[in-house]
């Protein structure tokens, strides 16, 4: 199967994922809208709530931009999870959240990564040729015109120098997470994604890392829904921002950003 082939099945699944909010909700409980990214690391704070006794939270993991426009289209959810400051913006302008909930809770960064057994490597700096190393491949990139991860992904590549060179060899997925399995599946030979989803995935391999200073700071806000009845949803949003969620989000390779977390 080739690349476009592969490409439109995995897109489709990820089509699929973005409007599992719906159903997640008709069957009740506590809904959560996440950012693909966080996956690994949301997972086990779930499970963790639910050891505690709690009833276990849907959660809806997609690209930020499909999941504040499902927001915005009167999808219910109880609680918001941006992979950037741009998304969440939209839906606050939208008074879709609960402003004084907002929080920013993590931060990232973007990494460039092949498969396990590559033997590429990238000096990613100003000036790098990454058409070279690429060598007629395609770069495997989440949107880069509304997904978080591609948007930064191509910040960085304007800013280096870069983009012109590869702007015609670009695999975009639907969310960062389609991109990585690309990569990690040996479709495409290079990929631009979080260093988190690159540590949450063996089949791959981080290969060079983006200044900082290349791209905006990355930082995933949170927030309760404007339209969120759950009792649970403030609790929810609390263990995100106390030191007991810390480890989950540190072990996936996030930074934690709230600094005056509780033990909650």
């Amino acid at each position: 199967m080739g690349l476009s082939m592969k490409r439109r099945a995995w897109l489709g699944v990820a089509v699929a994922i973005a409007f599992a909010p719906v159903a997640a909700f008709a069957q009740g409980g506590l809904v959560i809208f996440a950012a693909a990214s966080l996956k690994n690391a949301l997972d086990d704070i779930a499970t963790s709530w639910k050891d505690g006794g709690k009833p276990a939270p849907r959660i809806s993991y997609a690209a930020s931009s499909a999941l504040a426009k499902q927001l915005e289209q009167g999808a219910p959810a109880d609680l918001f999870i941006s992979a950037d400051t741009d998304w969440m913006d939209y839906v606050e302008k939208k008074d879709l959240i609960q402003k004084d909930t907002r929080v920013d809770l993590l931060g990232n960064r973007i990494v460039l990564i092949a498969p396990r057994d590559s033997r590429t490597t990238v000096d990613v700096k100003q000036g790098f040729d990454l058409a070279k190393a690429l060598n007629g491949g395609k770069l495997a990139m989440a949107n880069v015109d509304a997904v978080p991860a591609g948007k930064y992904g191509k910040a960085a590549l304007e800013k280096l120098g870069a983009w012109d060179g590869v702007k015609g060899s670009i695999a975009q997925a639907e969310n960062v997470r389609a991109a990585l399995v690309l990569v990690a599946r040996g479709e495409a030979p290079l990929g631009i994604v979080y260093s988190t989803d690159a540590a949450a995935e063996p089949n791959v391999k981080i290969v060079g890392t983006f200044p900082a200073g290349s791209h905006p700071p990355i930082i995933y806000p949170a927030a309760l829904t404007r339209s969120t009845k759950s009792t649970d949803a403030r609790a929810f949003l609390d263990l995100l921002k106390s030191t007991k969620a810390r480890p989950a989000f540190e072990k996936q390779g996030f930074e934690v950003l709230v600094k005056s977390a509780s033990s909650t």
